[in-house]
């Protein structure tokens, strides 16, 4: 039976999806493939959200699923912005984002209490307050508070970079 906690992480990560596509919408091609000196463009942006080319982020939630605290290697600097990625327009990017997580709302709905508090291992997380060893339930909450969230914020910024520096 899904769990209350599950039903109410659906619904963040629903809200975090629609923050940032309202905070895109009408974002043009030139601006969306644009980045600040030493910065991410908002195309890479949306990229990095959706995960490895791919895969995506259900993968690593399945695994939890299936094995005892497995381990989860973090890639957090990389945008994931591959060939494909490249060629797409902001548009098309901004669908994989929202299908991406779309399906991971629509899984963690329906996970049970007992199924939120399987844990992994996050070596990459040692340092923060969540520690390297979470239960589902956080690791998603990381996911679309903290990870979504951050780059809500990210991509703002981005874009106020941009409005303001010459094409």
């Amino acid at each position: 039976m899904p769990s209350q906690q599950a039903v109410q992480l659906s619904q963040v990560i629903r809200q975090k999806v629609d923050e940032m596509k309202k905070l895109c919408a009408g974002l043009d091609e030139k601006t969306a493939s644009r980045a600040p000196s030493g910065r991410w463009s908002p195309k890479q942006i949306l990229s990095h959200i959706c995960g490895p080319d791919g895969v995506g982020l259900i993968p690593a939630i399945k695994t939890i699923l299936e094995q005892d605290t497995p381990r989860l290697d973090l890639d957090p600097g990389n945008p994931f912005f591959t060939e494909r990625r490249s060629k797409m327009t902001v548009a098309e990017l901004l669908k994989e984002f929202e299908g991406e997580y779309d399906r991971l709302a629509g899984l963690v709905a329906g996970l049970s209490d007992e199924q939120l508090a399987r844990k992994a291992h996050v070596p990459a997380l040692k340092e923060t307050p969540m520690g390297e060893h979470l239960t589902l339930a956080v690791w998603v909450s990381a996911l679309a508070e903290r990870h979504i969230g951050f780059h809500i914020d990210h991509m703002r910024e981005i874009l106020q970079e941009l409005a303001a520096t010459p094409r």
